[in-house]
């Protein structure tokens, strides 16, 4: 299970909605040649290159089911496959899922970068620490920096085209991190993934170091790209009960553009013994998979992007208007 830390982590940071009246504009959805009441989803699939069974879940709810975009971690032993197929299909959408965790029992994974060059990336056992607490504890923002710096050279090395970058657990969306994160993912010309922050996440924010209403003032006039929502956390303990969870949230999308997190694997002898979560991963691949899931989606009138879409906007930033 991912700790309670991760879950406040991810998609914290972003655009406040109280912008001063003069720099209001075009919304995302119109900025993406879509009117501002459409309603825009990203089905993304986070964690591929984790294991075979991930990778394989993956690559078939992108080409037989919904999921429109995925990122991969790069220091995990399967990335090499995920890459042969980035390689293979140059139009499939892929982003960087940058890791500086490694929190599975057994099956773990070290730094790209050389493990005497990153000490305070590392726990006891030489590997990647198990939790974002103990990175923020230990690891410097030169040493974060370097790492992701070696991650996303690594996928260029393997053929890798990323749109986009996010962080595996939330680590890189706290205050020593949050910079280096969006810094280096610009020199890079990806999107780092960013959403609006709403009142709850601002103060959210706050405890984790960081003041979200002066990042969206850094950040909106350099023409970073934000959601205006993000689901990561999917309930439900049952297949049924999972289903049903997310035709709800279909069901009550919002106008805009939306990002949908989700967790995909087979079920097989491989991910039973990586993951406790194994039930509810593949529960998301039958959900994902299941041809009536996009008919709903279809019927609902929802329309399926991708980080392919956003980035034809990377830091474009938009001319302010005047009321």
């Amino acid at each position: 299970m991912k700790p309670l830390l991760c879950i406040v982590l991810c998609g914290l940071i972003g655009i406040s909605p109280h912008l001063p009246a003069q720099q209001v504009s075009r919304t995302l959805a119109e900025r993406l040649g879509y009117k501002a009441t459409d309603r825009l989803l990203i089905i993304h699939a986070d964690d591929a290159g984790m294991c075979h069974s991930v990778n394989r879940a993956t690559i078939q709810a992108m080409e037989k089911g919904v999921v429109t975009s995925a990122s991969i971690m790069v220091p995990c032993p399967w990335m090499p496959e995920i890459a042969a197929y980035c390689r293979e299909h140059p139009e499939a959408d892929f982003g960087l899922h940058l890791t500086l965790t490694s929190e599975w029992r057994y099956y773990r994974w070290r730094p790209v970068t050389a493990i005497t060059e990153v000490p305070g990336l590392l726990d006891r056992e030489g590997f990647l620490h198990r939790s974002v607490e103990d990175v923020v504890r230990n690891a410097t923002p030169a040493e974060v920096e370097k790492e992701i710096r070696a991650q996303i050279q690594r996928a260029l090395d393997f053929g890798i085209r990323p749109t986009h970058v996010d962080s595996h657990m939330g680590t890189l969306f706290t205050g020593p991190f949050i910079h280096v994160y969006t810094r280096v993912a610009k020199e890079f010309g990806l999107l780092p993934m960013l959403m609006r922050a709403t009142p709850e996440r601002i103060a959210q924010a706050r405890l984790l170091g960081f003041d979200a209403e002066k990042l969206e003032r850094e950040l909106t006039p350099r023409g970073y790209v934000f959601l205006d929502t993000l689901h990561e956390t999917v309930r439900g303990d049952t297949l049924e009960a999972r289903r049903e969870f997310f035709y709800n949230l279909f069901r009550n999308l919002k106008p805009g553009v939306t990002e949908v997190i989700v967790h995909l694997a087979l079920d097989d002898e491989e991910i039973r013994n990586i993951t406790n979560s194994w039930r509810a991963r593949y529960h998301e691949y039958l959900i994902l998979t299941d041809p009536k899931t996009r008919e709903l989606i279809d019927s609902l009138g929802i329309k399926l992007i991708g980080y392919r879409d956003l980035m034809k906007l990377a830091y474009k930033p938009e001319a302010a208007s005047t009321p």
